[in-house]
């Protein structure tokens, strides 16, 4: 069958496929080992408060939200994404690499800096998930990416128990070593994905962003369930980003009492959990509903984070356990059901320009949820249990927003029009 994602139907090479999953794998390494825990471990040994990891996380958003839409709309029309891929993802490795040196407000632009890079390569890389994979295969290849991805936290754990514990390098060494580690890990991608071919159309500039990001919403609005599952995915990744941008390391050695070695271990026990989902979802999602199967995890997620709260005011920390295992399992199908959703009710000639959006609402909920963490702390001083409440309310709100969402497979005609209704895959099973 002809994969309008793709064009003429040709199977990806077994090297693009697995260099395309690597990077999964490199990319994780910067999201758990500087953001998720090495980071905020740095932030509280330096005395400072939860709003300053806040601040670096909303202003790196803040520019994401324009770059995004850029980034995928400009690789639309040329059809070229990795080199945006290969020079975002530099970036982000210079940055990491100089984390930790010169002086405290340095480290927060730097880190700013790191992460604009890696979200925006993030957009071009989902994108090149057409590329790697087939209509038969999609699912798979997606969760693929995310269960084997999620080795790069063991790798990031790895590293900063040697270079800390071991070798007594310090943060600094630790950042350097994860930044050389990403970079290892990114190279596949760069020279073994082979992309569709080449589009002559005309790039927009810099200056042509907001009217492009104005304009994708509306072009987005006339292609059903797009816009609904972008609003329920602003809601549940505000909760799913702030916990993972460095807020449940402080909740959990703050908070909890608990230091970094038990948080260590404890991520361990979330990252097998997470392969195991990531892999487990990827087999699933080529038979059920990738729709059906984010709303369950959604649940998921509300009782990992009810389980954080509970070890927190009655102090059987003990319950911290089953935010691991359970928060885990929940992230790895999270984003391989996710990002399929998106290529379901997304036209195949938009599908990076909507990945934009899909890239700015994420952006928008990282703005969102740190703010509404920083405010409830540190403004209104309310505590952290509470700050983990209205995450855990986020996620519910996005589960009651993407019951409407319909991901019935769409055939899609000429210009993108939506020729035939798909057969839902629940119906095929």
């Amino acid at each position: 069958m002809r994969d309008p994602a793709r064009g003429p139907a040709t199977r990806p090479g077994r090297l693009s496929v697995s260099s395309w999953v690597v990077y999964d794998l490199a990319n994780t390494i910067f999201a758990l080992g500087v953001v998720g825990l090495y980071f905020p471990d740095w932030l509280l040994a330096a005395g400072l408060p939860d709003s300053a990891l806040a601040t670096a996380q909303i202003s790196a958003a803040a520019f994401v939200i324009f770059l995004g839409p850029w980034a995928g709309a400009r690789t639309d029309a040329s059809g070229a994404r990795l080199p945006t891929l290969v020079v975002t993802t530099v970036i982000a490795v210079i940055a990491t690499f100089f984390l930790g040196t010169g002086p405290v407000p340095l480290t927060l632009v730097l880190l700013g800096v790191a992460v604009v890079a890696v979200n925006t390569g993030s957009v071009v890389y989902d994108a090149l998930l057409v590329d790697v994979s087939t209509l038969e295969n999609r699912g798979w290849i997606s969760g693929l990416g995310v269960g084997v991805g999620y080795f790069g936290s063991f790798v990031g754990l790895g590293i900063g128990t040697l270079t800390i514990d071991v070798l007594g390098w310090g943060h600094e060494g630790t950042f350097r070593t994860l930044a050389i580690a990403f970079l290892i890990f990114a190279l596949p991608a760069f020279v073994f994905v082979e992309e569709g071919p080449r589009r002559a159309g005309r790039a927009p500039g810099p200056g042509e962003v907001m009217a492009r990001v104005l304009a994708s919403w509306r072009l987005a609005a006339n292609y059903p369930g797009v816009i609904r599952f972008l609003v329920g995915r602003f809601f549940y990744t505000d909760a799913i980003n702030t916990l993972l941008t460095g807020f449940l390391a402080i909740f959990v050695i703050d908070e909890l009492g608990l230091d970094r070695s038990f948080f260590t271990v404890l991520m361990g026990v979330a990252i097998t959990a997470a392969v195991i989902g990531g892999l487990g979802a990827g087999r699933l999602l080529d038979r059920l509903s990738p729709l059906r199967l984010l709303r369950v995890v959604l649940v998921i997620w509300v009782i990992a984070i009810a389980m954080g709260i509970a070890a927190s005011v009655t102090g059987v920390t003990g319950l911290a356990w089953m935010i691991g295992p359970l928060g885990g399992l929940a992230l790895g199908a999270t984003w391989a059901s996710d990002r399929l959703v998106m290529t379901r009710v997304s036209p195949p000639s938009h599908l990076g320009e909507f990945y934009g959006l899909y890239a700015t609402v994420g952006r928008f909920a990282t703005i969102a949820g740190p703010l509404t963490w920083a405010i409830i702390v540190d403004v209104i001083g309310l505590g952290r249990n509470v700050a983990m409440s209205a995450l855990g309310a986020f996620i519910v709100i996005g589960w009651w927003v993407l019951r409407e969402v319909d991901d019935t497979p769409r055939l899609w005609g000429p210009g993108d029009a939506l020729e035939v209704s798909g057969t839902r895959d629940e119906d095929r099973t």
